[in-house]
């Protein structure tokens, strides 16, 4: 079955991009447009890897990696955010997630996701 990657991103057309990209490189997708949301997904145990925006509004993607890990629900995880800081780039190896700037390279997203 072809991996499923979920995308969470409060800026509709990031989301859809990025998403486009996913699509592009032959995986399954799913859009949340924030953590909350994400996290009531019924197929979450079947996520292959999380795309989680660095900032937004409510639950963070660094906070959604963190609650992730402590509930025992760790998934792969690429955090993008248009406006790179030392700080995010530190807590997203804090997570263990991969850390990518928007807007987000085709080659660098799919070293990230590997082959389907």
């Amino acid at each position: 079955m072809v991996p499923l990657i979920c995308v969470v991103d409060d800026d509709d057309a990031s989301r859809e991009a990025i998403s486009g990209l996913v699509r592009a490189l032959g995986h399954r997708v799913a859009e949340f447009s924030s953590a909350d949301a994400f996290l009531a997904f019924a197929e979450i145990g079947r996520v292959e890897v999380l795309i989680a925006d660095v900032r937004m509004p409510g639950m963070t993607g660094i906070e959604l990696c963190e609650l992730m890990a402590a509930s025992g629900s760790a998934i792969r995880t690429v955090l993008v955010t248009a406006h790179p800081s030392e700080a995010d780039r530190q807590g997203a190896a804090r997570v263990g997630a991969a850390f990518l700037v928007k807007p987000v390279s085709p080659a660098a997203l799919a070293a990230c996701l590997g082959a389907p």
